[in-house]
């Protein structure tokens, strides 16, 4: 247990960087796992009871608010405009609007500005699903502007680009797979944060077919010792990167075992250690060791399970698999093992389409009726609370000094007493 924990904190401070322990600096948390280790976040809540604040938004989002400090930053659509919103934590009054481009488009649950911000404390960075990514200071003043799509060929997804970057160490990673509408190549960029500039530009082949090429997951970290890893899911198979090169360094297929042509995916890799828990369009939802070279398929593949989610991003602890399907069906898994620790436990039915995180031992889990579910988290299922803020959600919470950030259709709420 001391040893897990160790791992916890150096994971921590490697990848929040500059930004502070508590904050929320990027759409997974500072771990990069839907992990806060904050203490004392709000347990109870409804539209006015236990509401700090509120903030009027013009437009449904699937963005994350990023905290940091007395900032919150939100990828914003209006109309066929986008824009990156910098916000004051103490009241949620609107400190600036600065533009991301226009091209806003609605495609189901999806718009343009889906992809989450990210911050390294000193600067905060945007992409959308237009393709445009800017980096500014923390006053929003523009530093850097780039379009992928006049750079490098019109995306190609089913439903839009929905990828937020990771920053890790400095950079961001940008992945763009695709292939529903296009026959050009997937591919993966690191930009320098600093310039906005390529550090490297690799393609990421994968022989899926009609739309399982597409994937809208978000990359995640490995740490091995002194090496990283930077890991990629989607077009049926998930891969590790030499984050100073691009270079694949191994490949595990098996994330769409009969070919199906749909299985395009969209819940994001967690990492636990040196195993990577990579879902898929429900089944199945793999565990696999990273470090491998070459084919690991068989190598280092660890456990398989068949009733993984299809939108809302797993959690981990170190020790349970945390899974809340699109149906609000929970099921908790030995992390070692994959073997259910209890199963099919469900949610108040409806549309679950939020990523759940975990924060002083409970689990939050919000629908897209706008319900919010607190269950505890460990070896036996038990609800603790319903919170319903009776409006349409898609975006995962965030967590930051015991207040709880969460977005609406309408409104974003900024819940509980900062600690």
């Amino acid at each position: 247990m001391r040893i897990r924990t160790a791992a916890a904190l150096v994971v921590l401070s490697l990848v929040a960087g500059a930004a502070h322990a508590g904050d929320w600096p990027q759409w997974r948390g500072p771990e990069q796992n839907g992990v806060s280790r904050d203490a004392g976040p709000p347990l109870r809540w409804t539209t006015n009871e236990n509401v700090t604040w509120k903030l009027a938004l013009p437009e449904w989002s699937g963005s994350t608010p990023i905290v940091l400090g007395d900032r919150i930053f939100l990828s914003v659509a209006e109309g066929e405009k986008l824009s990156l919103w910098g916000v004051s934590r103490k009241d949620g009054s609107v400190l600036w609007k600065k533009p991301l481009g226009t091209g806003n488009v609605k495609m189901r649950k999806q718009n343009m500005s889906s992809p989450s911000p990210v911050t390294d404390g000193k600067s905060v960075f945007a992409l959308t699903g237009t393709g445009v990514v800017k980096g500014f200071d923390l006053e929003g003043n523009e530093r850097w502007s780039r379009d992928l799509q006049a750079e490098y060929g019109p995306f190609g997804l089913n439903w839009g680009d929905a990828s937020s970057p990771l920053l890790f160490e400095g950079s961001l990673y940008v992945q763009v797979l695709h292939g529903m509408k296009t026959d050009d190549p997937s591919y993966i960029l690191r930009i320098d944060a600093a310039t906005g500039k390529n550090v490297w530009k690799v393609e990421r082949p994968s022989d899926a077919i009609q739309e399982a090429p597409d994937s809208y997951t978000t990359p995640a970290v490995v740490r091995l010792g002194k090496n990283t890893e930077i890991v990629i899911t989607g077009g049926d198979c998930v891969t590790g990167h030499d984050p100073g090169t691009g270079r694949e360094l191994w490949r595990a297929n098996g994330l769409n075992p009969s070919k199906d042509p749909w299985y395009r995916i969209v819940a994001s890799p967690v990492v636990s250690g040196d195993l990577v828990i990579a879902p898929t369009r429900v089944r199945p939802l793999l565990a696999v060791r990273a470090g491998g070279r070459g084919d690991v398929t068989k190598s280092h593949r660890v456990w398989s399970f068949d009733n993984g989610p299809d939108v809302p991003t797993p959690i981990v602890d170190g020790r349970h698999v945390y899974i809340v399907n699109d149906k609000g069906i929970v099921w908790c898994l030995d992390q070692a093992t994959g073997k259910e620790v209890y199963g099919q436990q469900r949610l108040k039915p409806g549309t679950y389409s939020a990523s759940p995180v975990l924060a002083d031992g409970k689990i939050y889990t919000t629908s897209e009726e706008g319900l919010t579910s607190v269950i505890k988290a460990g070896s036996s299922f038990e609800l603790l609370a319903e919170n319903n803020l009776e409006d349409y959600t898609l975006s995962s919470p965030s967590v930051s000094e015991g207040q709880i950030f969460i977005r609406t259709a309408k409104h974003l709420y900024c819940i509980g007493s900062r600690k």
